[in-house]
C-alpha cells in the first residue's frame, strides 16, 4: 500500500511541507497546483526536490471545469489540458485529476462527456499519460460517484479512470457499498478525508472542516472496504482542507494524517474479509484493563503539602521505592506515586512545569504489543536507565512530553509495586475512593483532533461530541474519550485563550498535560462525610447553585439539604444520575473530583462545569496578577 497526501493538506511553503511528508514516513505526494505555482522553482527542479526526499507525485491536481463545454469553451478547455500535460511531463507524474465542471455553461448528458474524455484520453495516450476523473460533491451535473463511473465506463478509454473521494461520497450520503460494483483497475486514485457531521453548504463545509480519517463523523472505514474489496490496489491519498491545519505546525499534521491512514488501513484488513493489503504486520489496538498508576513530579514544601491532600483524601502510604525518592500512596485501587528524584525525566518535567503529573500507567492486555503498535503508529518511544532490582516497563511519550507507562500481568509487569517498592504496614482505612474515574488533560484547542486520533487509533476507545464549556472568560471545548466498558476515560479539554482557568493553567505550567484527576466512590454521601473528618477542604459551592437545582431538578429536600451540606454538585440523565465533589485548586490550578455513577449515567456534568469553574477562579490569585 503506497501512502500519499496532497500538499494543500500541509501548511507552510513547498519546502517545508515536502520535508513533513517525507519526516512522517508517506510514500508520495498528490502536487497541488497553487503549491507549484507559489514556488518559484521550473517544474523539472520541482520533480527532482521532491523524489531527492524520497517522494513520488502520485498526482496533479486539480483540473477544473472540462467536460461538456460548448464551442469555443470546449476547445480553449483542451488547449488547458495540454498544457498542463506539458507541466506533468516536467514534473515527473502520470495522472491528473479531473473534477466535475461547476462551469455555468456546461452542458449536462452523460454520453457528451464520455466523449470529452474519450478525446481527453486519446490525447493523453499519446504521452504516456493517465486522466481520472472525480465526482465533486457540488458538481453542475456531475456530484456523485456513480454518475462519474458511468462517464468513465462509456469512455471506455484504458487511460481514463475513476478518482473517489470519501467525503464527496460520504457527505452527499451515498452509501459506499455501491463501489463494490466498480472494476478495481478503473479506480485510478483514491482520496481520503473524514469531516464533523454539520449542517451546512456542501463546499464551504468541504473547504474549511475536512479532517483526518477517524478525527471526524464520516464512516470512512466503510467506504474503504468498498474500496479495497474491488481489488483496487493503488495510492491510499489524504486531500484535507481545514482551516486549522493550515495554520498548524507542518511536522504535527503530517504526522496525524500517516496515523490516520496506517491505522485505517489496519482496520479495514480486519474487518473487511478477503482482502490482502500489502500492509505492514501491526498488532491490534490495545486492549486497557484501566489505570494502574498516576506519578506527580513534586520537591520540597509543594510534595509536602500534595502528600497532607492525598491523606485528607483518605490515601495511605503504602510503600518507598528501593533506590529512587519515590512515595507510594494507595487507596482502593488507585495508586499515586510521588517522585522527589532531582535527576532524571521527573526532575525535568518537575523544572519544566512545577508539580505535574509526569506520568500514567496504563494497564492492559498486552505492553510489549501496544508499544510495538504505538510506535508503528508515529509515537515516540521513551527510555531511562533501569537501576538495580528494577523492571523495564514499556512507555512512549504522550500530551506535553509526559510518559504513558503500559504495564500487563501476562509478562510480570505487575510485580512492580512488590518488586520496586518496600511496604509500609498501616491499619487506616481509606474515605471509599475505590478507582480512577477519568483523567483530564488541558492542551491548546489546536491540539484536540491530534491527541483524540492519539488515543482512538492506539486503543479500543469511543470518543463523544465535542462541547463547550462555559468558563467566565472565555469558551473551553471538551471531548470525552473511554473503553467500551468504561475502565478507561480521558477527557480533553481545549482552551483558546489564557483568560480561562483552563488556559491559565497551561501558561503558568508551561504547557502540564494533567489538570485534574477525577476518583470514583460508590457512594458520595459517605465519602464526603469520612473525608471532612480527615480535614479535606471542598470547593465551596454558591447558595446559587443549590437554588438552582431545586428548580431544575426533582430532588426530595432532605437530598438538597445533604447536597448542599457536602458541597456536592448533580446531574442527572437519561439513564441515570450523577454526583460530584470537588477539591479546592492546588500547584497551580489542579484539582481533584470525586465522583459517583448511579444507574449507567455516561456523561461528565458538563452542565455543572461553568459554576465549578466559578468557583475554582474565586479562589484562584486575582486577574492580573502574576505568578510569584
Amino acid at each position: 500500500m503506497k501512502t500519499s497526501i496532497a500538499t494543500v493538506s500541509i501548511s507552510g511553503n513547498l519546502p517545508e511541507k515536502l520535508e513533513a511528508i517525507a519526516k512522517a514516513g508517506f510514500d508520495g505526494i498528490e502536487i497541488f497546483e497553487q503549491d507549484f505555482i507559489a514556488h518559484d522553482g521550473s517544474p523539472r527542479e520541482v520533480g527532482d526536490l521532491i523524489r531527492s526526499m524520497g517522494l513520488e507525485i502520485t498526482l496533479f491536481q486539480p483540473f477544473r471545469d472540462f467536460e461538456g463545454l460548448p464551442d469555443p469553451l470546449r476547445a480553449k478547455a483542451f488547449d488547458r489540458a495540454e498544457r498542463k500535460f506539458d507541466l506533468m511531463q516536467e514534473l515527473g507524474t502520470d495522472l491528473i485529476l479531473v473534477c466535475s465542471s461547476c462551469h455555468p455553461e456546461a452542458l449536462g448528458g452523460i454520453d457528451r462527456a464520455a466523449a470529452d474524455f474519450y478525446e481527453l484520453g486519446e490525447r493523453a495516450r499519446g504521452r504516456g499519460l493517465r486522466v481520472g476523473y472525480e465526482a465533486l460533491a457540488w458538481g453542475r451535473h456531475v456530484n456523485d460517484h456513480r454518475d462519474a463511473w458511468e462517464v468513465v465506463r462509456r469512455a471506455e478509454h484504458d487511460n481514463v479512470g475513476l478518482i473517489l473521494d470519501s467525503f464527496h461520497s460520504l457527505g452527499r450520503k451515498i452509501d459506499p457499498e455501491t463501489i463494490r460494483r466498480i472494476p478495481g483497475d478503473k479506480i485510478f486514485f483514491v482520496q481520503l478525508a473524514d469531516a464533523p457531521l454539520i449542517d451546512m453548504d456542501l463546499l464551504y463545509w468541504s473547504r474549511h472542516f475536512r479532517n483526518m480519517p477517524g478525527e471526524g463523523d464520516l464512516d470512512v472505514t466503510a467506504f474503504m472496504r468498498a474500496v479495497v474489496a474491488t481489488g483496487y490496489g493503488g495510492p491510499i491519498s489524504l486531500e484535507i482542507f481545514n482551516d486549522q491545519f493550515r495554520g498548524g505546525p507542518p511536522a504535527t499534521i503530517a504526522k496525524d494524517g500517516y496515523r490516520s491512514l496506517v491505522a485505517l488501513m489496519d482496520d479495514v484488513r480486519r474487518e473487511e474479509p478477503g482482502t490482502t493489503l500489502d500492509l505492514p504486520d501491526i498488532p491490534a489496538k490495545s486492549l486497557v484493563r484501566g489505570v494502574s498508576f498516576v506519578e506527580f513530579a513534586s520537591r520540597g514544601e509543594e510534595a509536602t503539602a500534595l502528600e497532607a491532600m492525598l491523606e485528607t483524601l483518605g490515601f495511605v502510604h503504602a510503600g518507598t521505592h528501593i533506590a529512587k525518592t519515590l512515595s507510594l500512596w494507595v487507596q482502593g485501587d488507585v495508586r499515586i506515586v510521588i517522585n522527589r528524584e532531582t535527576t532524571g525525566y521527573a526532575s525535568s518535567a518537575y523544572a519544566m512545569h512545577g508539580t505535574t503529573v509526569c506520568d500514567v500507567g496504563i494497564a492492559v492486555e498486552d505492553a510489549a504489543a501496544t508499544v510495538s503498535r504505538a510506535t508503528q503508529l508515529g509515537a515516540q518511544p521513551f527510555n531511562q536507565p533501569v537501576g538495580p532490582g528494577e523492571i523495564d516497563i514499556p512507555a512512549i511519550r504522550g500530551l506535553s512530553g509526559s510518559v504513558l507507562h503500559f504495564i500487563d500481568d501476562k509478562s510480570g509487569l505487575s510485580d512492580v509495586w512488590s518488586v520496586e517498592f518496600t511496604r509500609s504496614e498501616t491499619a487506616k482505612q481509606g474515605a471509599g475512593l475505590n478507582r480512577i474515574d477519568h483523567l483530564a488533560q488541558t492542551m491548546s484547542y489546536d491540539e484536540m483532533l491530534s491527541w483524540s486520533l492519539f488515543y482512538t487509533t492506539l486503543f479500543e476507545m469511543r470518543k463523544s461530541p465535542m462541547v463547550d464549556v462555559v468558563d467566565p472568560d472565555g469558551l473551553v471545548r471538551s471531548q470525552a474519550l473511554e473503553t467500551p466498558e468504561g475502565v478507561f476515560r480521558i477527557t480533553l479539554n481545549g482552551a483558546e485563550t489564557h483568560r480561562t482557568m483552563a488556559g491559565n493553567f497551561l501558561a503558568d505550567s508551561f504547557g502540564a498535560s494533567v489538570q485534574h484527576i477525577a476518583l470514583a466512590t460508590d457512594d458520595i454521601f459517605a465519602t464526603a462525610a469520612a473525608l471532612a473528618e480527615r480535614g479535606f477542604k471542598p470547593l465551596p459551592m454558591s447558595d446559587n447553585y443549590y437554588a438552582d437545582l431545586a428548580a431544575r431538578f426533582d430532588l426530595a429536600p432532605e437530598v438538597l439539604d445533604r447536597l448542599k451540606a457536602g458541597n456536592i454538585l448533580y446531574d442527572e440523565d437519561a439513564q441515570g444520575t450523577f454526583f460530584q465533589l470537588y477539591s479546592r485548586p492546588y500547584a497551580g490550578g489542579m484539582f481533584f473530583e470525586i465522583v459517583e455513577r448511579r444507574d449507567g449515567y455516561a456523561g461528565y456534568g458538563a452542565p455543572n462545569a461553568p459554576f465549578r469553574i466559578a468557583a475554582q477562579k474565586r479562589l484562584l490569585r486575582p486577574k492580573g496578577m502574576p505568578r510569584l
